[in-house]
């Protein structure tokens, strides 16, 4: 599948404007990893993608064919979990699956299900109606309905959210199976996430996309513009973003990212996550 966002922008009833001339090109198998802070328009993107909000200008199209013309084959063949997904408290989660599966056009669903609540970890849980679930237990249940017929892409709105580490890891190795053959997105704020498994990031913030490559070269664009210093020095904090303060027997310290870097703080080798500040931190000067 290919996906080609074409000069799109958003601008909501109310006069906001969540998303301007976006241009970005998408295509399986991939796992791509959507990164941004909150209100930065990820939402917004996710909602056009599957055809839940129609663009105010441009245009997206699957596979050369304009979306708005092929909508019903497109989401035959589209998994998708929104962050507010909500559940039926009152079925149980094989009962709400099934009707999910209905909602879907499966034929003969059965094998659909099992492989699908297999996948989540959830065999124990299938016969327990949803309202006695933990929150961990009904997001597991939200990504198993995404999962269910094998669509050809997925969308995950902040998947992971509620999870325990364990739980985190699991389901971040399922996505990365899952991507060897199919499109993947990733929503999330959760940067280790996306460090580990995703092959592709797009960074969006106030509607622009700041960003779209790999991790790796992420990393590469803040180099020279990380670094450390002891909070009890004296070093002037003005033009630097302070993105950790770690509480060391030595005393704090401080993590920042920066255009340039004073002489009084140490260089330091770029995480993913200092990249990403830093680029945002960026984005916010301009």
């Amino acid at each position: 599948m290919e996906l080609n966002i074409q000069n799109v922008s958003m601008t909501y009833p109310n006069g906001k404007q969540a998303l301007k001339n976006l241009n970005l090109d998408l295509r399986s198998p991939s796992l791509v990893g959507l990164l941004g802070p909150n209100g930065a328009g990820k939402s917004t993107l996710m909602k056009l993608l599957v055809a839940a909000l129609l663009p105010t200008t441009g245009s997206i199209q699957v596979d050369g064919v304009p979306l708005i013309k092929k909508e019903r084959q497109f989401k035959a063949q589209l998994g998708y979990l929104p962050q507010d997904f909500g559940l039926f408290d009152e079925l149980t989660v094989a009962q709400f699956l099934d009707y999910m599966a209905a909602l879907k056009g499966l034929q003969n669903p059965k094998p659909a299900l099992q492989e699908a609540i297999q996948a989540v970890n959830l065999e124990e849980k299938a016969k327990a109606k949803i309202r006695t679930l933990s929150g961990g237990q009904r997001q597991r249940v939200g990504i198993a309905q995404a999962l269910l017929g094998s669509p050809s892409l997925l969308i995950f709105d902040e998947p992971t959210v509620g999870l325990d580490p364990e739980e985190r890891i699991h389901f971040r190795n399922l996505f990365s199976r899952t991507a060897q053959e199919r499109l993947v997105l990733l929503s999330t704020h959760i940067i280790e996430d996306v460090q580990s498994v995703c092959d592709r990031i797009v960074v969006i913030d106030r509607g622009r996309i700041l960003f779209t490559g790999t991790p790796e070269q992420l990393i590469q664009s803040a180099g020279g513009h990380v670094g450390t210093f002891w909070e009890k020095d004296a070093v002037q904090e003005e033009n630097l973003h302070i993105t950790a303060r770690v509480n060391t027997e030595r005393g704090v310290r401080c993590r920042v990212v920066a255009d340039v870097l004073p002489e009084d703080v140490q260089p330091a080798e770029p995480t993913l996550e200092d990249a990403y500040l830093y680029l945002i931190s960026r984005g916010a000067a301009q």
